[in-house]
């Protein structure tokens, strides 16, 4: 078993404790030690030294949509709903060679802004383009990322109501049985466990009353999580009001979709009621900052989420919406667009790093593995740059925070070297925003006849 020790770093655990100075022994895939000063001497150990950076726990993603690496830049100025309508278009036309290829990409670039957990909700399925979840599983693994792909899905084309058209949804037999096989094939909920499945129909706009209710009932039985988009704009609400005589909160509350095994993404517009509901059953946000404002959805009410106890963690969401954010940029935006919505206390650089980090773990269900830099936790754990330019900051967690990103000076997973020096080694860099490129040109070529 590999002995590897982190020193001389200023560690913050993320949980109340920080260590100037300090250090991280790491047994194999799993933290040992953390602590104030020098490590121990341990013979054989590979030392690392962090003279310099600042040690946090690696940054965990809790929404994407990896796929819309190849459709970024389009419909640069719409609302959600016109813009879903432009790329539904495009997305029709989608394989697993478009899919592997901006997997690659969007995965290779969460990994340099410090991410080493992430959740990626796949919803668009053309038939005979290929398997099309498998191809993004596989380019995870050769990354090196711990990976949360969500089998997702739509039911309710245009013909019945619904947002998209109806080339792009599937049948209901057919989503549970792909879903259920999806989750026989791949899904391990081992402690260190690099790949977990979760059971996510995209949105009520999209998918069917009994979809949404057998879906539950599929991922109780087999032991997953349940994820789907949910209170992101004003339209959607709208939406709900008029097909189901309710607001989105009330629709999901009646079909059995809160509870500490459900996550929703954005949930941007709530009332009260809905985050007591949420804080009372455990339902956990994906909080995506940088999408919303972009899409012009709104800003999520985060502070108010965590003074009521709803977990939230942090979400990039597809490159489509949020053309080419890092997940470390999101702690930032995150904490700047509370201040400008409720002042400069609502949210400090801190409990912004925890959202990205602890916070994102609860809502993933793995707070117990990872998130935070404690003894026996995976050591999933990132090194930052806080020297140079930066050293003018005597606070390096404000360093980190506030302004442009430090550089990456190391990402491990498992223990594991991800990211060195700002760089990935697990596949070579240049090679990831190859196959990036590629995908969104194989895409624009394959839907030239529907743009």
């Amino acid at each position: 078993m590999i002995t590897r020790i982190i020193e001389n770093a200023h560690v913050v655990t993320v949980t109340g404790e920080e260590y100037p100075g300090g250090h991280i022994v790491i047994e194999g895939d799993r933290i040992t030690s953390v602590g104030s000063g020098p490590a121990p001497r341990t013979e054989g150990a590979e030392r690392i030294d962090g003279t310099g950076c600042l040690a946090t726990p690696g940054l965990v993603n809790t929404h994407h949509h990896l796929y819309q690496w190849a459709s970024q830049g389009l419909a640069k100025d719409n609302t959600l709903f016109e813009w879903l309508v432009t790329l539904y278009r495009p997305w029709s036309k989608m394989d697993a060679e478009v899919v592997a290829g901006a997997a690659s990409a969007g995965l290779g670039w969460l990994a340099k802004s410090g991410c080493t957990t992430a959740s990626d909700l796949h919803y668009v399925f053309p038939k005979g383009r290929g398997d099309l979840f498998d191809a993004e599983i596989q380019a995870a693994a050769e990354l090196g990322v711990r990976f949360h792909p969500c089998r997702g899905s739509m039911d309710r084309g245009q013909s019945q109501g619904g947002l998209p058209p109806d080339e792009v949804v599937e049948d209901l037999d057919t989503i549970l049985a792909e879903t259920e096989a999806a989750i026989d094939r791949y899904h391990d909920d081992s402690f260190s466990s690099m790949l977990r499945i979760a059971v996510a129909p995209c949105s009520p706009f999209s998918v069917s009353r009994d979809l949404l209710v057998r879906s539950a009932e599929l991922a109780r039985a087999k032991g997953v999580r349940l994820h789907t988009h949910l209170c992101e704009t004003l339209d959607e609400e709208e939406h709900c009001l008029e097909q189901f005589g309710m607001s989105p909160v009330d629709y999901m509350e009646t079909l059995g979709w809160l509870g500490s095994d459900v996550w929703y993404a954005h949930a941007v517009h709530l009332q009260d009621a809905d985050i007591k509901k949420m804080a009372d059953t455990g339902t956990g946000a994906a909080h995506c900052p940088s999408s919303n404002a972009r899409l012009g959805a709104g800003i999520a009410r985060v502070a108010d989420m965590m003074a009521a106890g709803v977990p939230v963690g942090l979400g990039v969401d597809g490159a489509a919406s949020a053309e080419m954010v890092s997940l470390a940029g999101e702690v930032k935006q995150a904490m700047y667009m509370q201040r400008a919505r409720y002042g400069p206390t609502a949210l400090t650089a801190r409990q912004a790093l925890e959202l990205g980090t602890l916070g994102g773990a609860k809502v993933l269900g793995r707070q117990d593995e990872i998130g935070s830099l404690e003894p026996g936790k995976l050591a999933d754990i990132a090194l930052w740059r806080v020297d140079g330019f930066y050293a003018a900051v005597d606070d390096p967690v404000v360093a980190f925070a506030y302004g442009q990103t430090p550089p990456l000076a190391r990402l491990l997973v498992g223990g594991r070297t991800v990211v060195n020096d700002d760089e990935l080694v697990t596949v070579p860099q240049d090679e990831v925003g190859r196959r990036g490129a590629e995908a969104h040109r194989r895409l624009m070529k394959l839907a030239e006849e529907v743009l």
